[in-house]
């Protein structure tokens, strides 16, 4: 991935994970590589020309070995099973707060 492009972003959970990303969704092999000539590359102004440190974001691991699959088609399978199930955890998730919320509601009713 090109680092220095506007699009990038990088996040690191608590886990210790790196997510790497573009933005836009363009760079289908991410986190290993963007497309050649990206028609929406853009580098960053602030830090042009800055050396990062080693404590700013860990090495990207190793690129998988896919056995000679199209790497792009296998991400976007894995992101399509993703695309299917989040409704419907948003939905568990939006139900189980709305539980929570009525239980807060009534809470002194239970008390008594």
């Amino acid at each position: 991935m090109r680092e220095e492009c506007i699009h990038f972003q990088s996040r690191t959970y608590d886990s210790g994970e790196v997510a790497r990303f573009c933005r836009l969704d363009l760079a289908p092999e991410a986190p290993w590589r963007c497309p050649e000539n990206c028609p929406s590359y853009k580098p960053r102004m602030a830090d042009v020309g800055w050396v990062h440190g080693s404590l700013v974001e860990p090495a990207i691991e190793d690129e998988p070995d896919t056995g000679g699959e199209n790497v792009a088609e296998l991400l976007d399978a894995a992101e399509d099973i993703v695309n299917d199930v989040a409704p419907g955890v948003l939905e568990e998730v939006r139900a189980e707060d709305a539980r929570r919320e009525r239980s807060a509601k009534h809470w002194w009713r239970r008390k008594r």
